[in-house]
């Protein structure tokens, strides 16, 4: 653009500083959103704020950790734009739920099964990691009571395990020796009752994941990667008129 315009670089960035980007019109009404952060970077990210069902951005500002404070300020600006929050979809980050107790939440499937992939791995070699791992696999094809009577009987089955513990020799205190084990069983069992919103509230069609997200955030990605590079502001000018915000 320089050479066809005959001027220098820097002058071309400045006349690109220039250009505001549309506000977008909003159309207040009752709406599901799926909420959820990408990270450009470690610390800079945005959250967005999108319903999945007319596949539209309603809400995006930028941060640098993922905490329940983002999570309130993006609910308060949609309900300041006049939305109504009828229910919201999330990934499964500890504590975010609690923003959003007086509504239907439904934690994203794909996510929740992630989690107990990380801490068991996809080949695990003990027989409690494999039958936990195999009660993780069936989320998306149970229902909340099938889900709740399996890791009841995975308790039971597997007790031993569960509260296997040694004493470290370095401090004497008691230490569980399947710790992943039992951090992949408490995030389903703290989880379970926002796993199944979905199934509850027919009417609201409420996804079970936060796929309209994430199917945005890798295009996003891949539309501000050409410009690597840019400096934290016109990044987010660039997020912006992408998203149509």
């Amino acid at each position: 653009m320089a050479l066809a315009h005959s001027v220098s670089p820097r002058t071309i960035t400045k006349r690109l500083d220039t250009v505001v980007v549309p506000e977008k019109v909003h159309v207040p009404r009752p709406i599901v959103a799926v909420m959820d952060v990408t990270f450009f970077g470690r610390e800079y990210g945005v959250l967005i704020a999108r319903e999945p069902n007319d596949h539209e951005n309603l809400h995006v500002h930028e941060l640098r950790h993922e905490n329940k404070l983002e999570y309130q300020t993006a609910r308060t600006d949609l309900e300041t734009k006049g939305y109504e929050l009828l229910a919201v979809i999330l990934d499964g980050r500890k504590g975010i739920p609690a923003v959003f107790k007086d509504i239907p939440v439904q934690i994203c499937q794909f996510h929740q099964w992630k989690i107990v992939r990380k801490y068991l791995t996809l080949r695990p070699k003990l027989e409690s990691h494999k039958a936990l791992l195999m009660i993780a696999g069936q989320i998306a094809k149970e229902t909340e009571a099938g889900m709740r009577a399996m890791l009841e009987q995975f308790a039971v089955e597997y007790k031993g395990d569960l509260e296997e513990h040694v004493v470290c020799p370095c401090c004497n205190k008691p230490k569980y020796v399947h710790r992943k084990l039992r951090s992949a069983y408490r995030s389903l069992t703290t989880n379970l009752p926002f796993l199944y919103t979905y199934q509850k509230y027919p009417d609201l069609k409420i996804s079970n994941t936060t796929n309209s997200a994430d199917g945005l955030f890798s295009a996003l990605k891949l539309h501000v990667n050409v410009h690597r590079g840019l400096r934290f502001d016109r990044r987010f000018k660039v997020i912006r008129a992408y998203l149509k915000l």
